[in-house]
């Protein structure tokens, strides 16, 4: 079992300069955390429901809430995004895929194109539990 076996394919990605609200409603719709983002077909960041949630909450509330919020829901996600992503190739094995998501305390891992960084799909820990749960009702 590789990655490429794991993963979600064809993940919905957004571009930099999509607005977080944008971003938010997608993550909304589609009950999912994690969003890669792409720019000319190459991974350039990865944004969280942990980026979203921590907008300037505190200016929304202590402002004309209606205005500080319409502008922060218009910010684009490549100010909140993480450029550093990390992540796994279609080959990589199981064992470290779990190492990178504990370690890092990350939720998904982008699946890329070693050569290009297209991303191909992504593996959560869902996924991996989803594998476990497989396994164990098999026993």
């Amino acid at each position: 079992m590789r990655a490429r076996d794991l993963m979600t394919s064809n993940p919905v990605t957004v571009a930099p300069q999509a607005s977080i609200a944008e971003a938010w409603d997608l993550m909304r719709e589609l009950e999912i955390r994690h969003i890669p983002v792409v720019a000319n077909g190459a991974l350039v960041g990865m944004l969280s429901d942990r980026d979203l949630a921590h907008l300037d909450m505190m200016s929304v509330l202590a402002s004309d809430a209606s205005e500080v919020l319409r502008q922060e829901l218009g910010t684009p996600i490549a100010k909140v995004m993480h450029p550093d992503v990390l992540v796994v190739e279609p080959e990589t094995g199981p064992g470290e895929i779990v190492d990178l998501l504990l370690e890092h305390k990350v939720g998904a891992l982008p699946v890329v194109a070693g050569d290009t960084y297209e991303v191909l799909g992504i593996v959560s820990y869902i996924d991996v539990l989803r594998v476990i749960r497989d396994r164990l009702g098999e026993a």
